[in-house]
């Protein structure tokens, strides 16, 4: 089968496509076609090898796993004998905790975190759901706990995991205020933004505004610039790890009303995951969230597809396409 490998840290031309060895489930595994993948920040800073104190995890000096992708869409070619939850045929979208996306086929457990796609999504669509979507429901739902009526600020508005977190907080009931450029201005408000700021002309936390959270999808801010804008018992989510915040989180969850907090959403069980993935299809199928797409590349071109996703500007998802 067709593959894309790295084997060294470095750009994007350090992935290669290559034909590798296809895989075979286990008894309790899965094989899935992979249709559609999708390109993250975080695959490329694990291409990067950067930050330098990941590689602990992704292999010091080199990478162990040589295949990159966390999110994949497709359908169920055969099964392992234990298999109960899925049949040859079943179309799915998920995430894996093991990587391999990036490639035409790849074998998960039976119970990970995977579900039947929604019907009226292509696979494109639906796995741009498992990159940004799986990311802002649980900041949203579970860390800043929203509640109808509650005002909101989501910074990165723009972006994969933005697009979703506008869609959810107006599914939730919440006003939402959108930080974007002023390019994207119309976008957030196709998806449901009560008004937008434009980053580049103005400065939220100079309007007098207050919210009762703001979520910071693309790690551009800080604690210490929004808690003015925070109302009491306010929370500032971001979903980038600093150096400041993990002694911000501590010293606020222990004196302060505004909390601060960061959560490794992709560390969650399959089993959380599973049912957020069930949760979010069924907004789908009733109108309630969509996908954006700004680019889909075939897989022989997965180096471009990092290029541009590392300038720092696509709408919604970047998307791989291997059907």
């Amino acid at each position: 089968m067709r593959a894309i490998v790295y084997t060294k840290y470095g750009p994007p031309d350090v992935l290669q496509l290559k034909e590798v060895e296809k895989p075979i489930p286990k008894d309790h595994e899965v094989l899935i076609r992979v249709c559609a993948a999708v390109v993250t920040a975080a695959d490329s800073a694990m291409r990067k090898g950067e930050p330098f104190i990941g590689q602990f995890f992704t292999g010091l000096g080199s990478p162990k796993m040589k295949i990159l992708g966390c999110e994949l869409a497709g359908e169920i070619e055969g099964t392992g004998k234990d298999v109960k939850r899925f049949k040859a045929g079943d179309r799915i979208f998920a995430s894996t905790n093991t990587l391999g996306a990036y490639a035409e086929y790849v074998c998960l457990p039976d119970d990970g975190a995977m579900a039947t796609k929604p019907a009226n999504m292509t696979y494109g669509e639906s796995v741009a759901v498992c990159d940004g979507a799986m990311t802002a429901l649980p900041f949203l739902r579970d860390e800043g706990k929203i509640q109808s009526g509650q005002k909101i600020l989501i910074i990165g508005a723009s972006g994969s995991v933005g697009t979703f977190a506008v869609q959810l907080g107006k599914y939730f009931g919440a006003e939402v205020t959108a930080v974007c450029s002023a390019a994207d201005q119309e976008l957030a408000k196709s998806l449901g933004a009560d008004s937008v700021i434009d980053y580049k002309k103005e400065d939220f936390a100079k309007s007098g505004q207050i919210y009762d959270i703001i979520f910071d999808a693309v790690g551009k801010s800080s604690f210490s610039h929004c808690k003015d804008s925070l109302k009491q018992r306010g929370i500032y989510l971001t979903t980038v790890p600093s150096l400041a915040i993990f002694p911000q989180m501590l010293w606020t969850s222990l004196f302060s009303r505004k909390k601060a907090v960061f959560t490794a959403t992709g560390l969650r069980s399959s089993s959380e995951k599973t049912k957020d993935l069930v949760f979010l299809k069924e907004l789908i199928e009733v109108g309630k969230i969509r996908s954006v797409i700004d680019r889909s590349y075939p897989l022989e071109q997965i180096a471009e597809a990092h290029r541009y996703v590392e300038q720092g500007h696509k709408k919604g998802s970047v998307v791989i396409t291997l059907e």
